[in-house]
């Protein structure tokens, strides 16, 4: 299985095709594509390259399906015997991105997804819910 280690955010992610991140907030709208030039290491099946510091020439593209915050974390600050205390919580903002393709140097593509595997649509998102309610109101009766 081919995959590929890339940098975003001060942070370093393995990915293949199809992956769904969470990284930190990019600035690109919702549905648009985003490529990642800060590869790392490249991985198919038979060969591994290994850059010093990125991998010249490959690439990694991406989706984007959302941005949102994580969830909250919370922050509580005292000071013993001082009768001070601070209570704050803090949601971090990041994006959704499905990984689409992974190129190597020249440009040859290592693994990609095709259109039909893309995010599912909102007619199927749908479909499944409808399933589980049908589901849960078959269980109560």
């Amino acid at each position: 299985m081919s995959f590929a280690i890339i940098e975003t955010g001060g942070k370093q992610y393995k990915v293949s095709a199809s992956n769904i991140l969470k990284v930190e907030k990019l600035n690109i709208v919702k549905g648009n594509k985003v490529e990642f030039k800060k590869v790392l290491l490249v991985n198919d099946d038979k060969n591994t390259e290994v850059g010093n510091p990125t991998v010249e020439g490959a690439l990694v593209e991406g989706l984007v399906l959302d941005n949102i915050k994580d969830r909250k974390i919370l922050v509580f600050k005292k000071r013993r015997r001082q009768n001070s205390r601070k209570k704050y919580g803090h949601r971090q903002h990041l994006s959704k991105i499905q990984i689409t393709k992974i190129l190597s140097k020249g440009g040859k593509v290592i693994s990609k997804i095709e259109d039909n595997k893309m995010s599912l649509s909102k007619e199927q998102k749908s479909d499944k819910k409808t399933v589980k309610k049908k589901e849960v109101i078959k269980k109560k009766k």
